[in-house]
């Protein structure tokens, strides 16, 4: 029997329909009390927070790098400024997919694949966000031009003008003002980031570096208003940068041009200082180097060129190079030896051409083979007798010849303000037991009293001490600085804007009159009758107090005689000369050494006097009325 068809319950689907319409509306209320909640939250109780939030959109800070201060010569003569150039930046926050930008930019500037790799390399190092990056300098008007037609191409790159360094005197202060270059990555880590916003070059080498904090200045900030697309549509609050320091060196354009024309494009060093104030007043190490390559980033091939040049143009022979200083430190060892009183200006030695210690049969040989005779200090400083030397040196000692040179800066820095400076090296027995494992052995007391052995020096080491003795032992701190905006070195080290670096003590002697008795002994070996340089110091119209050396590069064997013939010429011994003048009223001390040149007094000692001239002579060729004095006298117990 079929099931009975149900009727439709009108009155239960009514009920089941006001239920859903009831709990839809409450449903929807709630969220919509919950919606009218959260917009109350967030437009009045967040609305400061949110405020601030939409202004930042709209308000950048950005950082207004400080003009780096301007380096000039004692004369006012410009060595580093700075001046305008457009470079092109990339903005990483702006340019959406940067690396295609690079791509697109490589392309319409029609640049290579290594110029792309920099780029790259330049956007991905560490920056603020929202900080424009340089990635390319010195743009040409074409590619200006290029940049600013494809512009919707190139979301987040901007042409910008800025300031950059600028050397216009190239080559002639390479070593000694140095260059700036672009902040990498280790030394990202250890700038003040806020200090160094907006600015990409630090200095690298030379003054740029030693005072780089003089220089750098403070930086500024500006607050901006910019559209959707980042660009700065006005003004709103300006801090002003504070500007660097203008620096004033010592050196002198004029006599660096002139030590570098009597160097003659030798490989070689000239230094010469100011012994009043130890100011440097000329500083060349040949060959050198565009300082303008490296501002911007050199290229790779200009840097093989440099780093790979068998004349090493990037090295600083004046303040790494280390020599020995052979026969130039005579004059000290004369010193040590009549202030000790081992000797005195009497005492005679005969040379027959070569030195033997008691019970040795080796021979320490004198450059004369043919030997001198009857020998007293002031004939051995005039002929650079070495059996004379190494008969003082045996009865110093190398423990007194290690205190009183080292007094004198050799083997150690002696510079105010370039760090770049080697130690170089004064031998002792502690040192040798210390660094050979052996003992000291007289003969090599003998060979260091004559400047060889293990000793080592730099030119400018040469130069302090030769200052020494022209200030009779008072010491001034070789230094490039003569002012920063007016304020001395004291000045600026009272102030905490440099280091202070401790004077070493005065020399004091027993008997002061031993600084006139070497310092005549000096003038003979320019004006003496058998002195090594006389053909040069019978030129000069002032009297001249130096001292040649030979530093040799090869040992030659015993008994055997140096023939240039069969040394190859950057196996030639090095030729040095030290010297101060007037020697009576020392105005300069100068020291050189020529690679390879062999003789001291030949070759070192023209250039020598060339230095002297173009600072000491005036445009009638002779002494300027300001550095004359009255002619010295003859020293009791001179040779005549």
């Amino acid at each position: 029997m079929p099931q009975p068809i149900r009727l439709k319950d009108h009155e239960r689907d009514a009920r089941l329909v006001r239920r859903r319409v009831f709990v839809g509306a409450v449903a929807v209320l709630l969220l919509t009390m919950l919606l009218v909640c959260w917009m109350y939250y967030l437009q009045v109780v967040q609305h400061e927070y949110h405020s601030t939030l939409a202004e930042n959109n709209r308000i950048h800070v950005q950082p207004i790098p400080p003009t780096r201060g301007l380096i000039f010569d004692r004369n006012g003569v410009v060595i580093a400024d700075n001046r305008p150039s457009f470079s092109l930046t990339v903005t990483r926050e702006r340019a959406g997919d940067w690396l295609h930008v690079l791509d697109e930019l490589v392309a319409i500037l029609e640049l290579s694949p290594e110029d792309r790799a920099l780029f790259e390399k330049r956007v991905r190092q560490g920056r603020r966000p929202f900080e424009p990056v340089p990635i390319l300098f010195e743009l040409s008007e074409e590619q200006i031009a290029r940049v600013a037609v494809n512009q919707f191409r190139l979301p987040g790159v901007e042409v910008a003008a800025q300031l950059v360094r600028h050397y216009p005197q190239r080559e002639h202060f390479a070593h000694s003002v140095g260059y700036v270059g672009r902040i990498n990555e280790q030394e990202l880590k250890n700038l003040d980031p806020v200090d160094y916003s907006g600015t990409h070059h630090i200095g690298k080498t030379g003054v740029e570096k030693f005072y780089e904090d003089l220089l750098h200045g403070g930086v500024g900030y500006e607050e901006v208003e910019t559209n959707a697309r980042g660009r700065v549509l006005r003004v709103l609050n300006r801090t002003d940068p504070q500007p660097g320091k203008d620096l004033t060196l010592h050196l002198d354009l004029h006599l660096q041009e002139a030590a570098e024309k009597a160097l003659g494009g030798r490989r070689g060093a000239v230094i010469a200082i100011d012994p009043a104030t130890g100011g440097v007043l000329a500083m060349v190490s040949q060959p050198s180097f565009n300082p303008n390559l490296f501002v911007t980033g050199i290229s790779f091939k200009d840097y093989a060129d440099l780093r790979d040049s068998i004349d090493r143009p990037l090295y600083n022979r004046v303040l790494r190079g280390l020599y020995p200083p052979g026969s130039t430190i005579k004059p000290l060892v004369a010193l040590a030896g009549l202030d000790s009183g081992v000797v005195n200006r009497s005492t005679r030695v005969f040379d027959p051409g070569f030195y033997q210690l008691p019970n040795h049969s080796h021979k320490y040989r004198n450059w004369n083979r043919n030997g001198d005779g009857w020998v007293d200090m002031e004939l051995a400083v005039q002929r650079s007798n070495d059996t004379y030397f190494y008969d003082l040196a045996n009865k110093l000692g190398i423990d007194r010849m290690h205190s009183y040179l080292s007094s004198f800066g050799i083997g150690q820095r002696v510079s105010l303000d370039m760090f770049e400076e080697s130690e170089g090296l004064m031998p002792s027995r502690e040192w040798k037991r210390t660094n050979r494992r052996q003992p000291w052995y007289p003969g090599e007391t003998l060979i260091t009293g004559i400047g060889q052995g293990f000793m080592l020096t730099t030119p400018l080491q040469l130069a302090q001490s030769m200052a020494l003795v022209a200030n009779r032992g008072q010491w001034r701190r070789p230094r490039l600085l003569k002012n920063a905006d007016g304020m001395s070195p004291e000045e600026l080290i009272a102030h905490e804007l440099l280091e202070d670096r401790p004077v070493p003590d005065d020399l004091r002697l027993r008997d002061p009159q031993i600084w006139d008795q070497v310092t005549h002994d000096m003038e003979m070996v320019m004006h003496g009758p058998r002195g090594t340089a006389r053909k040069v110091g019978d030129a000069a119209v002032y009297r001249i107090a130096g001292k040649s050396g030979t530093a040799q590069v090869v040992a030659i064997r015993q008994g055997e005689k140096y023939d240039r013939s069969k040394v190859q010429e950057r196996h030639r011994d090095h030729a040095l000369f030290v010297a101060f003048a007037p020697a009576q009223n020392p105005r300069i001390a100068v020291a050189v050494m020529v690679e390879n040149g062999e003789s001291g007094s030949g070759v070192a000692a023209p250039v020598v006097k060339q230095v002297m001239d173009a600072w000491l002579l005036g445009p009638d060729g002779q002494l300027k009325p300001e550095y004359r004095f009255n002619e010295p006298v003859s020293l009791p117990g001179a040779s005549q």
